[in-house]
Formats: structure tokens, C-alpha cells, sequence
């Protein structure tokens, strides 16, 4: 008997090469054609971008271009990133919706599967009421253009776990927003397996990051967010469990694979990707 081999997408940060979010931006220096290559030759399912990118390669009117590059090798899903400050006014909230345009653009042109937003790294917020309408703002804007968003929460962001995800989510209402889980923010936050079943509705999850993670943080949160992320497997996650939670909430891929970490960026991008690749595959299979 043949075993389908999963559906795993390499997002943003697994193969953009040796770029951190500490810098200014966030463009790949290794030409896309070149990651499509690898990506094609590894047989991965999906690939991300991150606004930085998409906004260089919409300024010259290469979109289309990127997207026949993108069928040429055989990708079938992709996700663009990054949107936060879409509750802000002022010179944030202006900035935020001329990064908005550039990812529904992009979106619809890509043919992505939805736009990635999160909220700004700062301490975590006790009310979520402000979030509430913005966020449903924002899901009424990108169904307007036929686009679905979901949310990332981040143990370092000011909605910081799953399950306040999952609350702000649910309270905009708005069916073309989602949810998205990052196993190292679920980790990080404290958030078990069994509470990902008690409080996410079923079918909310469209979109999971496979990663993994020591079991205490090394440096402050950001630093470790940023430079320790491990190859699945390879630490302290209970991985199966938090995807026996995931399916039984009813998602079942494509999966993400997110490793951001100084040991990734130091590799050659094809031998990090199949590493990756390879890592996350046996606990999807």
C-alpha cells in the first residue's frame, strides 16, 4: 500500500535564507526562482511571502509573473504575511492599510489561501473589546475582495495564546476569518493539547505551524522566538498530541512548517529545507 506523502508548506520565515524579523526587511536575498527550484525538487505542497517581497515584486508589476513561476514548479498553496497595527489610527493605521492592500493584492493574484495578521509584540492585553471591531473591519474589507484572513496569535503579542485567539475570533464573526496555530506560541504560552480541544470551535483552525521548541525559553521571549526554534522532533513539544488536538478540532493541512532559528539560517537553503521537510513529515504522515 502507497502512502500519500503530507501536504506541507514552507512558510515565510523556513525559506526566506538568512533574514531575521529584526531586520528592516524582510526580503529573501536568494532569487525566487531559485527557492522554487528547491521547493519543486523537494516536493513541497505549498510557500509563504512575506509583505516585504510581495510589495517589491507588485511595485514592478510582477505579480503575474510570480505566479506562473509559482505554477511552473507546481506549488499549489500559498499564504502572504504579515499584517499587524490593523486596529491602530493615525500614521500606524495608514501604514498598516498600505501594507493591507499590498497582501490582498498579492492574494488575490497569488491565488493565496488567506492573508496571515497578528498583533503588535507588546504585552499581553486584558480586553479584547478594542480588537473586536477592527478585526471585523479588516474581515469585511478582504471579503470585499474575495479574501480570507486568519489570525496568529503569538505568546509575545498582545493577544498572546490560542485561546484568546480564538475569542477574538469568534466575538468579530466574520466566516472569512480563521485561526492559526503556531505550535511554539502554543508551547510558549502554556497552552496544553486539552485545552485546544475545550475552547476552539470545530473548523475555526485553517491553518497550522509545525515547529518545536526547548521547554524553557533561553534569553527573553523575542530573542528566543526568533533564534531557537527547533526541527520537529528535536525538542520538548508534544508534537502528536498537539495535532491529535488540532484534527479533533477538525483541521487536517495543508500544514505549515515554521523554523526560525540561527542553526536554519546558517544552512544552505535546500539542505535546511529538506531537514525541515523531513523532520515535520512523520508526525503528519
Amino acid at each position: 500500500m502507497t502512502t500519500t506523502p503530507p501536504k506541507l508548506v514552507a512558510t515565510s520565515w523556513t525559506v526566506l535564507g538568512d533574514v531575521t524579523p529584526r531586520d528592516p526587511r524582510w526580503v529573501s536575498p536568494i532569487p525566487l526562482t531559485e527557492r522554487l527550484d528547491i521547493l519543486a525538487a523537494q516536493g513541497w505542497y505549498g510557500v509563504g511571502f512575506t509583505q516585504d517581497e510581495l510589495e517589491t515584486v507588485r511595485g514592478n508589476g510582477r505579480l503575474t509573473e510570480m505566479r506562473r513561476h509559482l505554477d511552473a514548479a507546481g506549488i499549489e498553496h500559498v499564504e502572504v504575511e504579515f499584517l499587524s497595527d490593523w486596529w491602530c489610527d493615525g500614521d500606524e493605521g495608514a501604514a498598516s492599510r498600505r501594507t493591507e492592500e499590498i497582501l490582498l493584492d498579492a492574494a488575490a493574484e497569488l491565488g493565496a489561501a488567506f492573508v496571515k495578521v497578528g498583533t503588535a509584540f507588546r504585552e499581553p492585553i486584558d480586553d479584547l473589546a478594542p480588537l473586536v471591531e477592527p478585526l471585523a473591519r479588516l474581515g469585511d474589507r478582504a471579503a470585499a475582495r474575495g479574501q480570507r484572513i486568519v489570525l496568529e496569535p503569538a505568546a509575545v503579542a498582545m493577544v498572546e495564546s490560542v485561546p484568546r485567539g480564538s475569542e477574538l475570533v469568534s466575538l468579530a464573526g466574520r466566516a472569512n476569518i480563521g485561526l492559526l496555530v503556531d505550535l511554539w506560541h502554543v508551547l510558549r504560552a502554556g497552552t496544553t493539547p486539552d485545552e485546544l480541544v475545550a475552547r476552539i470551535p470545530h473548523g475555526q483552525v485553517w491553518a497550522v505551524e509545525l515547529t518545536d521548541a526547548d521547554a524553557e525559553p533561553a534569553g527573553d521571549l523575542f530573542t528566543d522566538t526568533v533564534d531557537n526554534r527547533r526541527y520537529c522532533g528535536e525538542g520538548d513539544i508534544d508534537i502528536p498530541a498537539v495535532v491529535d488536538a488540532l484534527r479533533t478540532v477538525g483541521f487536517d493541512g495543508p500544514w505549515g512548517v515554521e523554523i526560525l532559528s540561527t542553526e536554519h539560517r546558517a544552512l544552505p537553503l535546500a539542505e535546511g529545507l529538506r531537514r525541515a521537510r523531513d523532520t515535520a513529515t512523520r508526525f503528519v504522515s
